[in-house]
């Protein structure tokens, strides 16, 4: 089982990624809102993050609506942010870069 990162070692973790990432300490996780213009690129984009949990297995919430992916990580056997959360998120950053 993968170690929960503390509050700050999440923190020092988030810096290098985009800064669309938010800590939701409270609830233990991180969480990104990724918007498009249509329907159809929303999906592709959620497909990709699919992708990658499934390489990984390690798969995230998400939230689609019509042009909006909401992409939350949380390790649930650790009950916390994992050093596999912080990867992911990076994996699903490099999806859209420039953001």
């Amino acid at each position: 089982m993968a170690n929960k990162l503390t509050a700050n070692e999440v923190l020092e973790s988030l810096k290098p990624l985009s800064s669309g990432w938010v800590f939701n300490e409270s609830e233990s996780r991180i969480e990104r809102a990724f918007k498009f213009s249509n329907y159809h690129e929303c999906m592709a984009f959620s497909n990709a993050v699919a992708w990658i949990a499934h390489q990984k297995d390690h798969h995230p919430d998400m939230l689609i609506t019509y042009n909006t992916c909401i992409v939350v990580y949380t390790t649930h056997s650790a009950d916390g942010i994992t050093a596999l959360d912080i990867d992911s998120a990076q994996e699903v950053d490099r999806l859209i870069p420039n953001v």
